[in-house]
């Protein structure tokens, strides 16, 4: 947000991140719920603010990969994800309180991994660079070296995609 010229202040929302699995929902619409609650929280205190919330997962197939929770939850979601394409969705959610403004959207990225040896899975999972990252990865960390080409947003694959909160930015304040 700072590199395209804004001005904000992060506040960190208080909404449980965690996938459930109790109700059959797609990535796409799981990525938007979470980011919609994230906005709404933090407007909730800031009512006059513009509230941008996002949230990232990996579609694997249609399965929701998230944040792994430990190494070896890493370890697994690299062996999985860099044995195929994958799908990086990102939800972006504008809210204003004060005003009714409530938008929600998302953007979607293929990901083509090249193949890792088990070196380099080693690596990466001692480096810790998965910790807090969908996915396991951060593809401004580590990109050259485990993406082989993507389809779509480069910015949505880092977790914020630029265009699309252009776009609402400018529908929701012109």
């Amino acid at each position: 947000m700072a590199e395209a010229g804004y001005t904000f202040t992060s506040v960190t929302p208080d909404v449980d991140e965690s996938v459930s699995c109790d109700e059959a929902i797609s990535p796409r619409e799981y990525a938007e719920r979470l980011a919609l609650a994230k906005a709404k929280n933090v407007a909730e205190r800031f009512p006059d603010s513009l509230v941008i919330g996002a949230d990232t997962v990996v579609d694997f197939g249609g399965e929701i990969i998230g944040k792994p929770a430990d190494a070896e939850q890493a370890e697994e979601i690299t062996r999985k994800l860099f044995g195929a394409p994958h799908k990086v969705i990102t939800a972006v959610a504008i809210v204003r309180r004060s005003d009714g403004i409530e938008v929600v959207e998302s953007d979607s990225t293929t990901v083509y991994p090249k193949k890792l040896t088990e070196e380099q899975i080693t690596g990466h999972i001692e480096s810790g660079l998965w910790r807090d990252k969908a996915g396991a990865y951060a593809i401004q960390e580590n990109g050259d070296e485990f993406i082989e080409r993507i389809e779509g947003s480069l910015t949505n694959v880092m977790g914020l995609p630029m265009e699309l909160v252009q776009r609402l930015l400018k529908r929701c304040v012109g």
